[in-house]
């Protein structure tokens, strides 16, 4: 799975629903401001021209930019780092406010259903989209063959 294949699971409008919505304080906190500047080709980053952004953004992701896709899904992240922080500890995944080891083997925690358990419990109290787009990181991280987790309908 790529994260590419995620946000084109998503569809247009949520990714550009999650674009416009990242927070450049969190960027800068971060210091990821400068490098998502550049791989989305934008002059700043602001609400404007991520909003301007977005439909360009979406048509690289759909030829599937890998790079892009990545340092988009950081972003998204960052700004709903309250998300990523309770659905870790959710999952009993170790981890320092929200960042785990790189050499993490969390085949003990994403047991089987993992990504639908936390997909229900956090349902409705984070955006959708944001939780589908994490379950989906999340296994793109940390597990040896990702698959593009979709919630029965």
């Amino acid at each position: 799975m790529r994260l590419s294949e995620v946000f084109v699971h998503l569809g247009e409008q949520r990714f550009g629903d999650l674009v416009r919505r990242i927070s450049i304080g969190k960027l800068r906190t971060y210091q990821l401001y400068e490098s998502f500047k550049t791989r989305a080709h934008l002059g700043k980053v602001n609400t404007e021209t991520l909003r301007k952004a977005a439909p360009r953004l979406w048509a690289r992701v759909q030829e599937n930019d890998e790079d892009l896709a990545k340092d988009t899904a950081q972003a998204i992240l960052l700004t709903h780092f309250d998300m990523v922080k309770s659905v870790l500890d959710f999952l009993g995944i170790p981890n320092e406010d929200g960042f785990f080891a790189k050499d993490l083997d969390a085949s003990s925690y994403l047991t089987d259903g993992w990504q639908q358990r936390a997909y229900d419990k956090f349902h409705g109290v984070y955006p959708e989209p944001a939780i589908l787009l994490y379950v989906n990181h999340l296994a793109w991280e940390l597990e040896k063959e990702p698959r593009l987790f979709t919630p029965p309908n």
